[in-house]
């Protein structure tokens, strides 16, 4: 009977520190899915942040490419002028004679 008792209380300590260690794991489950939600939370965080660069290159990129065009027609244009302007004086020069 008394070793009965021993047992008993043997046996409800260890359910006692199952129960513990249950709920020990429980709380890290919890805390596991925490990060896990946070890591992919930041996923979503760094791909909307490179689409968003890769827009602004793709953008920038256009840019350039409108500048290099349009400084090459300012280029013509600004030889045009300085012939038209020679030829002008020429004409002159021609006619004060």
């Amino acid at each position: 009977m008394i070793k009965d008792l021993i047992t008993g209380d043997g046996i409800k300590e260890e359910l006692s520190l199952s129960i513990s260690k249950i709920k020990l794991l429980e709380q890290k489950v919890v805390l596991k899915d925490s990060v896990i939600e946070n890591l992919n939370f930041q996923v979503g965080n760094f791909e909307s942040i490179m689409l968003t660069k890769a827009d602004q290159l793709s953008l920038s990129q256009e840019l350039s490419k409108r500048l290099q065009s349009d400084l090459k027609k300012q280029k013509l244009k600004t030889k045009l002028m300085g012939g038209a302007g020679i030829i002008a004086v020429v004409g002159v020069v021609v006619l004060l004679k």
